[in-house]
């Protein structure tokens, strides 16, 4: 019988964890963990997923700011804002939600954040950190830490001995979810659309993760029997069965069929997806203790 990993479950002792360590850090060194949220323009999406990170960040404990700007804000006046939360000290976690209007260019605002204020974990210095294995001094992108909090919890910390396989080689989530693989000893393969004969490769994987964006691409006979598997997709399609016109989330995974033959899975929705937010509260409060001096707290 596999088991299902509930997400949102998982995150929500993340969260826990989280108030612990924020209200500790408050109560020894009078220091409030203060995250930033910057949005531009007007996109439905972007607006309430960046609410439910401001909600969650006053859960939390935090200082919580939010900067929503217009659409037709200027590269200078987001490079402007940027510069103004690196210097405030309040401010322990920027994040600038993307997509960005299409005349805004994304790279250099991101690289423009101090690393050590970079929760999202997207800056060169802190994926350079994470590809030499230093995980003490850098963060994490929040998508494949909280992915890893799965693996973890199924197989512990140490994977000395396994097969891991990443399907995806996005700098978003395929390769610093490589690197953690890596550093946790596991013995890591990284697949992508160009591989060849991708089933047989998957179908050695103890740990098997799918990051492509195609519907149900992973079936049941590239599974190896009692893997786990974790399924980052996030995917719309039809779904005749509701109604004309409506849709429905599936993964990359047809979980349905795969659930037959691995031990552990992710569903989607419910599964990796709460456990974004969760790390991005995760990465604001160790942001917070590195800046205070005060030693971090396992999350």
């Amino acid at each position: 019988m596999v088991e299902v990993i509930d997400g949102k479950q998982v995150a929500a002792s993340v969260v826990e964890s989280v108030k612990a360590a924020a209200a500790s850090l408050g109560n020894e060194s009078g220091v409030q963990a203060g995250l930033a949220v910057v949005i531009v323009g007007d996109d439905p999406a972007s607006h309430a997923y960046v609410n439910s990170k401001s909600k969650m960040a006053k859960e939390c404990g935090f200082k919580s700011v939010q900067h929503t700007l217009p659409s037709e804000t200027t590269q200078e006046e987001l490079a402007r804002l940027v510069s103004s939360l690196n210097a405030d000290t309040s401010i322990h976690g920027i994040l600038v939600q993307l997509p960005l209007p299409k005349h805004l260019n994304a790279e250099p605002v991101i690289q423009s954040i101090l690393p050590e204020k970079d929760v999202d974990g997207l800056h060169i210095v802190n994926a350079g950190k994470l590809a030499t294995g230093d995980l003490e001094t850098g963060l994490v992108s929040c998508t494949p830490a909280g992915a890893m909090v799965f693996v973890r919890r199924t197989h512990g910390e140490d994977l000395s001995g396994l097969t891991a396989v990443v399907i995806g080689r996005s700098n978003l989530f395929g390769k610093p979810m490589a690197q953690l693989l890596l550093n946790a000893h596991a013995t890591v393969t990284m697949a992508h659309s160009r591989t060849k004969d991708l089933g047989d490769i998957c179908r050695a994987a103890d740990i098997l993760v799918a990051a492509v964006g195609r519907p149900r691409m992973v079936k049941a006979d590239w599974i190896k029997p009692g893997a786990t598997v974790i399924d980052v997709g996030i995917n719309r399609v039809p779904a005749p069965e509701k109604g004309e016109g409506r849709t429905k989330l599936v993964g990359d995974v047809a979980f349905e069929e795969a659930a037959d033959v691995a031990a552990v899975m992710t569903p989607v929705p419910g599964g990796v997806g709460p456990m974004t937010i969760a790390m991005l509260m995760a990465n604001t409060v160790i942001a917070a203790h590195r800046a205070a001096g005060v030693r971090v707290p396992k999350i």
